[in-house]
């Protein structure tokens, strides 16, 4: 007999395997973002809440992926138990088709990294080549991005500006027309960037050493 956390955990791996995260797998799915969140497994009421059937037919479409496959990943002993994030070079993540207009990840070119413990379905994490970060970021360093995660003063954040560009700083301030950024390294400079050229900021929340 099937259970509620077999299925669950399949729909898990069937995201990892196409290198999205659950939410990128629903989006990806024509579905709301939040259709396979942690949050909806479970009524209000305690209760153990079933994928649709709609919703699982269009994520194995989106994904290419057979049923008989799918079920596969309902006993597979050899995947970890730990939640993957997508992840992907620092440098491939400032082209344009690698995330979407809220900032979440799209696109192919993302691998998986094993992180255990995140709230977040919609993480993703970023390696950084070359040493133009250091000595905060240097060469092989991982962090590990939360959209969802509130962002406050001097919090390191991921920002992407309307003209394409995605870089890390120091979050400072925000009013209703400026965003004030500070510096992380010598080669940087402080930003005072107008509201509507950002499309989005995200929290980075952890970062390997």
């Amino acid at each position: 007999m099937l259970t509620h956390a077999q299925i669950w955990t399949a729909l898990d791996r069937l995201a990892a395997r196409a290198g999205l995260s659950p939410s990128g797998l629903a989006r990806k799915a024509g579905l709301d973002p939040t259709t396979f969140n942690r949050s909806k497994r479970m009524t209000p009421e305690g209760r153990s809440r079933w994928p649709s059937t709609e919703s699982l037919s269009k994520s194995l479409t989106a994904t290419g992926t057979s049923m008989e496959t799918f079920v596969h990943l309902i006993d597979d002993p050899d995947r970890s138990s730990s939640h993957g994030v997508p992840m992907i070079d620092f440098a491939l993540a400032a082209t344009d088709s690698h995330f979407d207009d809220s900032g979440h990840p799209a696109g192919k070119g993302w691998d998986e990294l094993a992180f255990p413990g995140i709230a977040d379905d919609g993480a993703y994490a970023l390696k950084i080549v070359g040493d133009s970060m250091a000595p905060i970021y240097r060469d092989g360093s991982v962090i590990v991005v939360s959209p969802a995660a509130t962002v406050r003063k001097d919090d390191r954040v991921l920002v992407k500006t309307t003209d394409g560009q995605i870089t890390v700083r120091e979050f400072k301030r925000r009013t209703p027309k400026v965003i004030e950024l500070h510096a992380l390294t010598k080669a940087q400079t402080d930003e005072t960037l107008a509201t509507r050229d950002v499309m989005w900021i995200a929290r980075i929340v952890w970062a390997s050493q």
